[in-house]
């Protein structure tokens, strides 16, 4: 079963970064697609996410500041966000697709 540990949220202040990573454990996928979310009130949007051959996908609100990669050996990614604002305040999800979550990380953006 896989089973998802994430860490790295927290507070930041606007325009610092933060470095998010996200360890899958209980699977021995060689080929494997894993990504991040975030949840607000309001809405549940993709932040990036990176396929199996190390393809990405960047979110619109998100585009130019940040960048997710891979390390498949031990299944692994990381997001490094950089000149963070008061909007990325969220709850940030990792997902291994299709279907398993993470348990979560709030990141709050504030001074």
């Amino acid at each position: 079963q896989v089973q998802l540990v994430e860490s790295g949220g927290g507070l930041v202040q606007p325009g610092g970064s933060l470095r998010l990573s996200c360890a899958a454990s209980g699977t021995s996928d060689r080929f494997f697609a894993m990504g991040w979310y975030r949840q607000t009130p309001r809405k549940r949007e993709l932040v990036a996410d990176i396929t199996n051959f190390g393809g990405t996908n960047y979110g619109e609100a998100v585009k130019g500041r940040v960048t997710i990669s891979k390390e498949n050996s031990n299944h692994t990614i990381w997001l490094q966000m950089n000149n963070v604002k008061p909007e990325d305040t969220a709850v940030y999800y990792c997902l291994y697709y299709p279907n398993i979550w993470g348990p979560g990380t709030q990141v709050t953006v504030s001074s």
